[in-house]
């Protein structure tokens, strides 16, 4: 039995407003902007939404975890303000959105309603962090040398969380963290996730090699 469910998704942004308009239209979402300056991104279920809150440091490095995403066009997502980065060296076209955090785009004749494609951790150990991620979330996991996955992950709103390996260590706060929900916070740092500040109605943590994310209490 995993030890919590997904619940939605976090990007950080300088600007917020600016954001959440691209990936608001880049993920066929809807746009609610909030009093505080964030905003929320809503799609048919509530497992879709991503939240692109406010943060005062802008993007310094390569981000550690990025989504891949279905789109009917890279055109498309350049009118919308992303950049192209490579488009020859894998069956997919590398891009940065307005801020400059890196995404890959999967052309589709005809894209699936919901758009994120998946979702792609950086790791200096793939198998160890994802096996401690499908405790940690459930799913099906499956992979070998320098890539693993988790597939069929209960509530995920997209259909793997990959792992790959890379030479460079975590350097920075991660741009993009999943927000959790967990009926027995004990058990997560039992099980080695490590508590970097408690709030008022959730908790932020880090798995076994720094990456954030945060869980909240299972309603």
């Amino acid at each position: 039995m995993s030890l919590c469910r997904y619940k939605d998704l976090c990007i950080d942004a300088t600007d917020a407003a600016a954001l959440a308009t691209f990936w608001g239209a880049a993920l066929g979402l809807d746009v609610r902007r909030l009093d505080d300056g964030d905003a929320l991104l809503s799609g048919a279920t509530k497992e879709q939404a991503v939240w692109v809150n406010t943060v005062p440091e802008p993007r310094s490095v390569k981000h550690r975890l990025h989504l891949d995403i279905h789109t009917g066009s890279v055109s498309a997502l350049v009118d919308l303000g992303a950049t192209v980065v490579d488009d020859t060296s894998f069956p997919w076209t590398v891009m940065t959105d307005p801020e400059g955090g890196e995404f890959c785009a999967f052309v589709r004749d005809e894209p699936p309603e919901t758009r994120i494609y998946e979702l792609v951790l950086d790791c200096a150990d793939p198998e160890r962090i994802a096996t401690w991620w499908a405790e940690v979330l459930g799913g099906r996991l499956e992979g070998e040398a320098e890539q693993w996955g988790l597939e069929e992950i209960p509530g995920a709103p997209f259909e793997y969380l990959v792992f790959v390996k890379v030479p460079e260590p975590k350097s920075a706060k991660n741009r993009v963290h999943l927000d959790l929900t967990t009926p027995d916070l004990g058990a997560l740092t039992a099980a080695g996730a490590t508590v970097l500040a408690e709030l008022e109605s959730w908790t932020v943590l880090a798995d076994p090699e720094g990456n954030e994310f945060c869980a909240f209490p299972e309603s």
